[in-house]
C-alpha cells in the first residue's frame, strides 16, 4: 500500500502513523521523539499543563528531534456547571466515593471548586513553541486562533465523534480532522452534543466523514497495527492515529501496573464511565466502574479528576488494581511491549510492505 497521503503531504511526515497526544502525564518527549523520527507524527498531550511547563517540554522535544510534531490542548478545559457550584453538593457527591477512600485508608480531599481555564494562556505557549501542528479536542477554538496558527504555519487538526462535528471543524476551516470512533481509548472528546450520544464506530465515521467533507480524515480508535492502519486507509482515512499501542512501549509514561493491565486478559473487558474524572472515556474496568454507573451524577471536570486523584495514587501505591485507573482502547489484542522506535518499523512493514 502506498504510504504516501494526503496528510503526509500536509504535516510533512514520511509514513500516515500518528501517536495519540495521550494527556495526563502519559506523553513525553523522548516517546514522541522517537515517533517522528520514525516518520510518524509524533504528540504530546499538554493539557494539564501550564504555559511555562509548555515551553520547557517544547525545548526539551526540539533536544530529541528536528522532525514535525504535535501539541495537544483542550478547548474546554472546565465544565460548565462548575459554575457556583454549591459547598452542599460537593460534600453530598464526594460521600458517594468515601468507601473507596476508607479501603484504602486515606481522608477525602479538600476540594476548591474555583478552576480557571488555562486554554488561551496555553495557546499562546504552542504559538511560541511553533509546533508543525497543533491538534485541539472537545471544541473548535475562536477564529481568532485558528487564524493567527496559520499566519505561523502551524497546522490545525480538531477531533470529531460524529458527522456533524466534522463538518463543524471543516466550516471552521481546520487543516485536518481526526475521526474519533467509539473503540478509542481516554475521554470521548464530544462537544457538539454530550458523549453517550455521540457513540459512532471508527470506520463507520470514517466512512461518514470522507462521503461528506473535504478536509483530510485521520482515523483514530481500535487501530494498534499496520493491518488495522492498512484497513483505515482502504476506507478512505488520510492516515490513522494510535494510542493504546504507544502506552505499552518502554518509552511511555504509563507505570508498569498499567502496562501489566494492558498486557493481561483484563484489557479484554474495557468500559465507558464518567466516574474518575466527570467525562466519559473508555478504560479497564474496575470495582468503581461496575458499582457507579454512567447515570449516578458525579463532579464536573476537572473537579472529579483533582477529587479521584489521590485515590489513584494511594491505589498505585498499594497496589490495588480493583480501585485503579487504567486507559484502553477497546482492541489491546495482542499489543507488544518494547521501544517505540520498533513498533513504528513494525506498523511500517505490516502497513506498506508490498
Amino acid at each position: 500500500m502506498e504510504n504516501q497521503t494526503k496528510i503526509t503531504a500536509l504535516l510533512g511526515i514520511r509514513y500516515p502513523i500518528l501517536q495519540g497526544p495521550m494527556g495526563g502525564g502519559f506523553s513525553n518527549a523522548e516517546l514522541l521523539a522517537a515517533v517522528s523520527n520514525a516518520g510518524g507524527l509524533g504528540s504530546f498531550g499538554a493539557y494539564t499543563l501550564t504555559p511555562e511547563q509548555i515551553l520547557a517540554v517544547d525545548k526539551e522535544i526540539k533536544s530529541k528531534t528536528n522532525q514535525p510534531y504535535n501539541i495537544n490542548l483542550w478547548v474546554s478545559d472546565v465544565d460548565d456547571s462548575l459554575k457556583d457550584y454549591s459547598a452542599e453538593k460537593l460534600d453530598k457527591l464526594k460521600q458517594l466515593f468515601k468507601p473507596y477512600f476508607d479501603s484504602l485508608s486515606i481522608p477525602l480531599p479538600d476540594l476548591d471548586p474555583n478552576i480557571p481555564s488555562k486554554f488561551l494562556k496555553q495557546v499562546e505557549a504552542v504559538f511560541e513553541a511553533r509546533p508543525a501542528v497543533f491538534s485541539f479536542i472537545f471544541g473548535i477554538p475562536p477564529k481568532e486562533i485558528l487564524d493567527e496558527a496559520r499566519r505561523l504555519g502551524i497546522k490545525t487538526v480538531g477531533a470529531a465523534t460524529t458527522l456533524d462535528e466534522g463538518l463543524a471543524l471543516e466550516q471552521a476551516g481546520v487543516d485536518a480532522i481526526v475521526a474519533s470512533g467509539f473503540e478509542a481509548g481516554g475521554h470521548r472528546p464530544s462537544f457538539l452534543k454530550p458523549a453517550h450520544q455521540s457513540l459512532t464506530g471508527t470506520f463507520s465515521l470514517v466512512q461518514h466523514l470522507k462521503a461528506k467533507i473535504k478536509t483530510p480524515v485521520i482515523a483514530a480508535g481500535g487501530i494498534k497495527d499496520g493491518k488495522g492502519i492498512k484497513a483505515a486507509l482502504s476506507l478512505g482515512a488520510d492516515a490513522a492515529q494510535l494510542g493504546t499501542a504507544f502506552l505499552v512501549t518502554e518509552e511511555s509514561n504509563a507505570t508498569p501496573t498499567h502496562r501489566a493491565m494492558l498486557l493481561s486478559d483484563e484489557a479484554r473487558y474495557t468500559v465507558l464511565s464518567k466516574s474518575l474524572t466527570g467525562r466519559m472515556g473508555r478504560i479497564i474496568r474496575n470495582r468503581i466502574t461496575e458499582e457507579v454507573s454512567y447515570e449516578t451524577e458525579v463532579l464536573p471536570f476537572p473537579l472529579q479528576s483533582r477529587f479521584m486523584g489521590p485515590l489513584r495514587e494511594a491505589a498505585q501505591a498499594q497496589g490495588r488494581t480493583d480501585l485503579g485507573i487504567f486507559w484502553s482502547g477497546q482492541n489491546a489484542v495482542n499489543l507488544k511491549a518494547g521501544k517505540a522506535a520498533e513498533l513504528m518499523q513494525s506498523l511500517i512493514n505490516e502497513a506498506f510492505a508490498d
